[in-house]
């Protein structure tokens, strides 16, 4: 597929199925736009109802081409797009733009069969085609402005709105391609991320996603990206179907419909996104070049008090840490500061005293010099001064020759888009809105603190990954046993337990593990505790006969006996899959937290002990294990090797497990175990 993706976007030759000399239609826009780009490129205009279109020959047929055409864009109704892909097909054209809808999964099969029979990229069904920034080339049909600002971003988007709203933008975006690239029949985002990669001077990866449709190749491609220090920033519009079966784990639940995209997010590098403000604010300051250097936190200076407070209070809700200042710093702008001002950071500089250029610049420099700050923002409003002052205008100015600076906005409707506008001439982001424009500085801070480490990853155990799938190849369920047996076997600690089948198996089992125990129902449900399935801290023989009757009456004779566990904190591990990324893992609250906070991380496997710990870090109940109010810190290290062994578990058996809950984990002073567990499959 990468000659035909190559074939398309580089395009020597075009044609131009459906041209129309009828001013305002599709076939009419499509020879403008197209003929906008370099004279040099054969383009031949194919429509049986026309000789000739503005005095260039127009054939029947892609069939009465001498020879065959790089690109064919195909501005033609559902009820004959086969026959115009077959024609192309059968005629050696390389790759075809499908601007219709294609409705129907019979068509969409059809077309589908035929590109991929004759080895044809395909942009579309349902798309406004691309342009090409780099080589000039514009295959669209739609109107787009007369001069398409070139630059380092590669976007890619399913929206075709969207694809028109970025390329018309007064943001300093400047693009090097830019793909309208619809229900994705055949070429996918993948293809287009490699291309990008392999052939263009891109180094920013723009890509808004309504779902995934290659996952494996997606996820190696953004990984490419990451390792090629090109940061992707990703705006997913929709969610992840996870299946209607995965409801039934606590897993499925927890992961949630946003799941999929955090977990491509983590495993691959990309920054995500949550809405067209955020995507803008942060493609501005990674196409500008604004870059952080390791350290360990934003400084901001204000001329607002309440703006400033405003600002510091998103902040810590966006988890957009500030550095702390060194001393002599504060003593530095202590010195500059009207009385009753205090030199801290975030900064309000707001007084009577000194010329306004001149503070403003001195600040930002004084904190730019302190070590401890990683990136530096001018936090002001920017509007239009009716005195004409440009104080704060020039200060930036100033400042961002020695260093790279952003300037935060909290209002963008009161920007003054020419001081905007000379200050991205310039190369100094304008962050065009208080919460969009922190989250893109929290991704420049997050760049800056990527460092490539040699994490190993776990080693496949290759006999045991066999036994295990021989086992879910057989269609009975794993009895509780087994499920204790699966994890033992990838290193978690369990509890002790016995499955029974009558009391008096169960009374001898509890014997044999010692008082006292919890007994659960074996019917092989996940929420066993919301049904009366579960009964714990039985410390003696009458309250386990007890326990029993009254669970075997109402949920069958099958049961559980297992070792009541230590007290500590609950975490609920779990594996889910996913029809495009396949098996992923989920960290959450456990217990009766789990759905009640929804607190969980998701990634993809396998996982190493680094990623473990990040995960873990994710989560708010985090501060419970490192001690709370007094309490001792537990055993982290054994839990994210737990979290490791679940990662493990997923890469070897995930495509065969449908759902697997481990919940809860209790972490204890000195190891974490399993209590429970639930698999799917």
């Amino acid at each position: 597929m990468t000659d035909s993706v190559s074939a398309m976007l580089r395009a020597r030759s075009i044609a131009l199925v459906g041209a129309s000399a009828r001013a305002g239609t599709l076939g009419a826009r499509m020879i403008g736009e197209v003929t906008r780009g370099q004279s040099d490129r054969r383009i031949d205009l194919v429509n049986p109802r026309y000789d000739h279109i503005d005095g260039r020959v127009c054939v029947p047929s892609l069939k009465h081409l001498d020879e065959p055409s790089d690109l064919a864009l195909l501005a033609v109704p559902d009820d004959v797009l086969e026959a115009q892909l077959r024609d192309a097909a059968e005629c050696g054209v390389r790759s075809a733009v499908i601007f219709g809808a294609a409705h129907g999964n019979e068509i969409r099969a059809s077309l589908r069969a035929i590109a991929r029979d004759a080895g044809m990229a395909v942009c579309g069904a349902g798309c406004m085609g691309f342009v090409n920034v780099e080589e000039d080339l514009r295959a669209t049909g739609y109107l787009e402005r007369p001069v398409i600002p070139a630059g380092p971003i590669g976007l890619i988007t399913h929206s075709g709105s969207m694809f028109s709203a970025l390329l018309r933008t007064h943001r300093a975006l400047g693009f090097t391609l830019a793909v309208s690239s619809g229900q994705e029949l055949v070429t996918t985002a993948a293809d287009y991320v490699d291309f990008a990669l392999d052939e263009s001077a891109t180094r920013v990866l723009a890509l808004v996603l309504e779902t995934v449709r290659d996952g494996t190749q997606l996820a190696a491609a953004l990984r490419r990206a990451t390792a090629a220090a090109v940061p992707v920033v990703v705006l997913p519009v929709g969610g992840s179907e996870l299946g209607a079966e995965l409801v039934t784990a606590h897993s499925g639940a927890l992961a949630g419909a946003h799941g999929m995209w955090e977990a491509l997010a983590e495993g691959t590098g990309a920054l995500l996104v949550r809405d067209l403000a955020e995507l803008t604010d942060t493609l501005e300051c990674l196409a500008l070049g604004l870059r952080a250097r390791p350290a360990r936190g934003l400084a901001t200076v204000h001329d607002s008090g309440a703006e400033r407070s405003l600002v510091a209070d998103l902040a810590a809700d966006l988890e957009v840490p500030f550095a702390p200042l060194q001393p002599q710093t504060e003593r530095t702008l202590q010195s500059l500061l009207d009385d009753g001002l205090v030199a801290t950071n975030p900064l309000d500089l707001w007084g009577r005293g000194a010329d306004t250029r001149e503070l403003f610049a001195a600040s930002l420099l004084a904190l730019i010099a302190d070590p401890n700050v990683s990136l530096t923002a001018l936090a002001v409003d920017l509007v239009e001064e009716y005195d004409d002052d440009r104080s704060y205008l020039d200060a930036v100015l100033d400042v961002n020759r020695a260093f790279p600076v952003a300037v935060l906005t909290n209002l963008a409707s009161a920007i003054d888009q020419r001081a905007a506008a000379e200050l991205r001439a310039a190369g100094i982001p304008v962050l065009e809105g208080t919460v969009s424009g922190l989250v893109a500085l929290r991704h420049v801070l997050a760049l800056a603190e990527r460092v490539d480490r040699d994490d190993p990853l776990p080693p496949v155990d290759t006999n045991r990954r066999d036994r295990w799938l021989a086992r879910l190849e057989r269609p009975d369920p794993l009895v509780p046993d087994e499920g204790f047996a699966l994890l033992a076997d990838y290193g978690i600690r369990t509890v002790e337990g016995r499955t029974c089948c009558d009391e008096n198996s169960a009374v001898d089992a509890a014997r044999g593990i010692g008082y006292p125990v919890v007994l659960k129902t074996a019917a092989g449900l996940a929420h066993k505790s919301d049904v009366g399935g579960v009964t714990m801290g039985l410390g003696d023989e009458r309250a386990l006969r007890d326990a029993y009757r009254a669970m075997s009456a109402q949920l069958g004779p099958d049961v559980a006996v297992y070792e009541q566990a230590a007290g500590g904190v609950e975490i609920a591990l779990g594996i889910v899959r996913d029809p495009q990324l396949g098996p992923l893992v989920v960290i959450a609250a456990g217990g009766l937290l789990a759905e009640l906070l929804h607190d969980r991380a998701v990634a993809m496997p396998p996982l190493t002990v680094e990623r473990a710990e990040n995960l873990l870090r994710r989560l708010t109940i985090r501060p419970t294990l490192d001690g709370w109010r007094g309490s001792g810190s537990l055993d982290v290290e054994g839990l994210a090797a737990a979290v490791v062994a679940v990662g493990s578990l997923a890469a070897e058996l995930g495509d065969r497990i449908g759902a697997l809950d481990v919940n809860p984990v209790i972490v204890a002073a000195q190891g974490a175990v399993a209590v429970d567990v639930f698999v799917q499959h």
